[in-house]
């Protein structure tokens, strides 16, 4: 089974994003329909083929800011040492985006030379592994450009030189340990890497020389593991590349922040799988001496944090942490607040020798690093979460294994002998874990309601319990699994058995994902924390006994990424894209460690109002056009708002300002009153938590077949239910006249730039140095430009006749603009045409009813499997009132019509349409809200149907969303019975239209 690839717009954006930094570089002779006598964006050099820039550092500093304004990011002042720096939250693809932008930079400039950087095995792997997916997508995509593809390793420094030499695009992918060590110090020529040695097969010449030569532009996979240190940093250098592009979810330092899709908007967009939270603990009912050792040390004398039961001054009991000094502070009777349960426990000694971590009181008893006296026995409540695990996993596949989606389940543990025991004799048995595995398996799957996943032509029907459960860790040289080594603070350090683990753990990553594969549950070491994943992990469960050492981020890090279904395409369903991690604590106490940690990784500030927060906001000027608030305009909104005392200095809310928004007596100065609503829903946004669904919430949405079968329902949808089909007549000669005036407003397009500098030359100690004295810069007027056909390209793009191509460009008068700037004008009038036609089709679309026999059945709410939560996305409805017992809504907007419809008496019914009801446009498909039944004065009924209209920003965006609104309206008018079609921000408009 192979995984297919999707263009998602957001990735093709933070692509470009990094592509657009070298607009103005000469274009790639392929785009052209005149040869030329070399490749542009290439230079022969002593040792073979490198990258060449064309552009100035002032060139590529307006190219930067006009990327960030264009992405409502903060503006760049200087270059940064050439480093630029994508953010994208962990799933949302950031390897393909890198891969795509290679490939998008050949196309467009010639450049060639890649070295991707790493910081360790399983990513260096995980890399490899994402080329081999993506190779035939991008050979689909770009035909012609050859990709050559590898991992550098030490033993064949041929490639190394083949890299050099190589016109094709060359990737290399490499770990920093693999240059980092001595490449400056003679001295030390035995220690360094390999690669800074000189070789007799590469006529005396290191293999990093090679590298330099060739200029590449360096990708480094999580800067923040990779040049962490002034040495990496220092090796990174060495490379001498062209610029370096930083790609990440958790950046230290942003340099020149060109693209950012945090783990907010990633979620928001549904791009990754939402969060729930099962929680697996005990009670704390308070009625045993509860302890638990957190930890010990023996700096500063020897302490011990442990938690216990304290009764406080009101004698209310509360678990707390103290810390325990055995020379002063070691009574827990006193520390309890004198509950005589803690009689006895008085702490005697501390031991801090690694992996004995203890301590021991005066009754004898020993507690170790983790260990609980009192509480719920550690091997019953690790039993708990491997049952619910397996229960959660169980209904996921009820719902999941007909739509073709091969359920997974992740086990992190901290010692393999848990799972796996070897006898001195080379045979092995199941550890704790696995027997627990097996033994809750086998009971819950004779469960009734599981009883259809193991039928005869079920996927699942021949699985052993042997079959269904594997261990990935790393093996010895007899194949026997073995603990991975890791650091003090859990890290992996990897060696030769982790490499070829990783290799294996790589190749299985698509098989893991077919049906003839019989694992669904997989038992994996808890320092295989980062480089691998899989889309289908829908179940998360960590098992460990010591200090769990992976952050909540790194946890839902592995099964984030949206899933797949047996023929590699990937799912977009929001009721079957949910991940559940099954933890030891409260959904409260893992929601907020998560947000902490993405507070503390990410620079997010949960509750702050940025300055550039209100720049995307779009609104029309007094010439109708599309704007945006900008920069400029936004940190004014920003003054005001501290003014009014509704935010800090730091932009931190203040409750003053949700009052306000709570109590509607929010106002802002007159010039921005039009785009109010769109202030608030800013403001909304940046005070809204991260998502992190409670599984105690969790409803099933079911169907009320009372009211499907009702006479009010069937009037309603007797009024809706039929099919229409369209025709468009578009106005060419308006289209024309339409384009040739939006081409006429386009500003001035330049010709390529000539640069005068002088500079003053310093010869010192240090080398010879340049300090620049003036600068000019000249448009090259007099260069003859190779021009491409610009016909073939607008009708390739637009679709239009080559005779009205040619008459909107002689009647725009602006040819010249296009021998400055070939490709520029080119995609600036593609846009214009384009735009100008999607306008012009809306307006010339004709909808007539197909007949009485076509039309949209009721089993389409029969066919829906809704999950909603409590508290989060889903109203409890009246019994009567709708065709479900709750209704699931997609903001604030949507709960607020719910809960009104619900309690109003004039509506006798009302129902949010299935997303199978859909109506054809030449948008796409569009799908109303809601359809509604209302009784007037007892008497009339009137039947509507109703969008509840948000806003969004993006222009290209908004006459997609209003189109598909005008379609809507122009599909219920063909039907001429009588049923109403509006749009609605608010309940309070639907009533006055009633």
């Amino acid at each position: 089974m192979k995984i297919k690839f999707d263009e998602q717009q957001y990735q093709l954006d933070a692509a470009n994003s990094i592509v657009d930094i070298f607009d103005g570089q000469p274009v790639k002779v392929s785009n052209f329909s005149v040869g030329a006598g070399h490749i542009l964006g290439q230079q022969q050099t002593e040792l073979g083929i490198g990258n060449k820039l064309e552009l100035s550092e002032q060139e590529i500093l307006e190219n930067i800011q006009t990327i960030q304004k264009g992405n409502h990011l903060k503006k760049s002042n200087v270059i940064q040492d050439w480093n630029f720096t994508v953010e994208m939250e962990t799933g949302t693809g950031k390897t393909y985006v890198y891969s795509r932008s290679i490939f998008e930079l050949n196309k467009k400039y010639g450049f060639s030379k890649f070295v991707i950087v790493v910081p360790s095995v399983a990513i260096r792997e995980g890399v490899y592994k994402s080329f081999q997916m993506t190779a035939d997508h991008f050979n689909e995509l770009y035909p012609g450009q050859h990709c050559h593809y590898f991992i550098y390793d030490s033993s064949k420094l041929e490639k190394v030189r083949e890299f050099a030499t190589s016109s094709d695009i060359e990737v290399m992918i490499i770990n920093i340990d693999a240059f980092r060590k001595s490449f400056d110090d003679p001295g030390k020529e035995t220690k360094a890497n390999l690669i800074h040695r000189e070789r007799d097969t590469m006529n005396g010449k290191k293999p990093i020389e090679f590298i330099q030569e060739t200029n590449p532009i360096v990708i480094i996979d999580e800067p923040q593991s990779v040049d962490n240190t002034e040495k990496a940093k220092e090796a990174i250098s060495s490379l001498n590349p062209l610029c370096k592009l930083r790609y990440s979810a958790t950046h230290r330092e942003t340099y020149n922040l060109m693209y950012k899709l945090d783990p907010i908007d990633a979620y928001d967009q549904q791009l990754v799988k939402k969060i729930e939270v099962l929680s697996v603990n005990s009670d704390d009912d308070y009625n045993d001496p509860y302890i638990k050792l957190i930890s010990v040390s023996n700096k500063s004398g020897y302490k011990a944090t442990v938690e216990l039961d304290e009764k406080k001054k009101n004698g209310n009991v509360k678990r707390v942490r103290k810390q325990i000094d055995p020379n002063k502070k070691n009574n827990l009777f006193l520390l309890s607040g004198e509950r005589d349960l803690y009689q006895g426990y008085v702490v005697a000694g501390i031991d801090c020798f690694p992996g004995n971590e203890s301590i021991e009181f005066e009754n004898g008893k020993v507690l170790g690093l983790g260990g609980v006296i009192g509480g719920m026995d550690d091997n019953l409540l690790k039993r708990y979460q491997i049952r619910e695990t397996i229960r959660t996993h169980l209904d996921k596949e009820l719902k999941l294994i007909n739509k073709g989606i091969k359920v997974l389940s992740l086990f992190f543990i901290d010692k393999v002998a848990n799972y796996r025991v070897y006898n001195d004799d080379g045979t092995w048995s199941h550890g704790r874990y696995a027997q627990m595995f097996e033994e809750e398996y086998l009971n819950l799957i004779k469960h009734q309601k599981y009883h259809t996943l193991f039928e005869e032509d079920s996927f699942l029907t021949n699985f052993n319990v042997e079959d269904v459960h594997g261990g990935y860790f790393s093996q010895d040289k007899k194949g026997n699994f073995k603990d991975s080594r890791t650091t003090k603070d859990g890290s992996l350090r990897s060696n030769k058995d982790d490499e070829s683990f990783f290799e294996l753990i790589m190749k299985n990553k698509e098989r893991l994902l077919s049906f003839d594969e019989p694992k669904r549950f997989i038992f994996s070491h808890s320092a295989l924390k980062e480089g691998w994943d899989n889309p289908n992990v829908f179940q998360i469960c960590t098992l460990v006994e010591t200090k769990d050492t992976l952050t909540k981020r790194q946890k839902i890090g592995r099964g984030l990424r949206l899933p797949v279904n047996k023929d590699g395409h990937r799912v977009y369903d929001e009721n079957d894209n949910i991940l559940t991690v099954v933890a030891n604590e409260s959904y409260e106490e893992f929601a907020d460690s998560l947000q902490k940690e993405m507070e503390g990784e990410t620079g997010i500030k949960f509750g702050y109002i940025e300055q550039q927060a209100f720049a995307p906001i779009t609104f029309k000027d007094e010439n109708n056009e599309e704007q945006t608030l900008g920069y400029e305009k936004s940190e004014k909104l920003f003054v005001y708002l501290l003014e009014k005392k509704y935010i800090d200095r730091k932009g931190k809310v203040k409750d003053s300002l949700k009052q306000d928004l709570v109590s509607e007596d929010f106002s802002v100065p007159d010039e921005f009153s039009p785009v109010q609503q769109e202030i608030e829903r800013v403001i909304k946004k940046s005070i809204k938590k991260l998502p992190v669904f409670n599984e105690k919430h969790k409803v099933s949405i079911g169907l009320n077949k009372e009211v499907l079968l009702s006479e009010d329902f069937n009037q309603l949808w007797d009024k809706i239910k039929y099919k229409t089909t369209y025709s468009v007549q578009l106005d060419s000669e308006r289209l024309m006249n339409e384009s040739v005036s939006a081409i006429r407003k386009l500003a001035p397009f330049r010709a390529r730039k000539v640069k005068r500098e002088n500079a003053l030359l310093k010869v010192e100690h240090s080398g010879v140095t340049g300090e620049g004295q003036t600068l000019r810069v000249y448009e090259a007027l007099e260069e003859e430009r190779r021009l491409p056909d610009i016909l073939r390209y607008l009708q390739e793009q637009t679709n239009l006749k080559r005779r009205t191509i040619v008459d909107i460009l002689i009647k725009s008068e602006r040819l010249d603009d296009f021998k400055k700037d070939p490709q520029g004008f080119m995609e600036a009038v593609m846009k214009i045409i384009n735009r100008e036609k999607r306008k012009l089709i809306i307006d010339g679309i004709k909808y007539e009813k197909i007949g009485d026999h076509e039309y949209y059945e009721q089993s389409l709410f029969e066919n829906e499997e809704l999950v909603g939560y409590m508290k989060a996305n889903a109203v409890k409805v009246d019994d009567d009132k709708s065709v479900y017992n709750y209704i699931k809504y997609d903001s604030d907007t949507e709960k607020t019509f719910a809960e009104k419809l619900n309690n109003d008496e004039d509506v006798k019914l009302f129902v949010k349409l299935p997303g199978s009801f859909a109506i054809d446009t030449p948008l796409g498909n569009y799908n109303p809200d809601w359809a509604i039944l209302v009784e007037n004065d007892g008497v009339e009924k009137l039947f509507f149907v109703i969008e509840t209209k948000g806003s969004t920003d993006q222009e290209d965006l908004r006459l997609r969303e209003d189109g598909k609104i005008e379609c809507g309206r122009k599909h219920f008018a063909a039907l001429e019975n009588g049923v109403k079609y509006d749009v609605a921000s608010s309940y309070e408009q639907l009533k006055e239209k009633v």
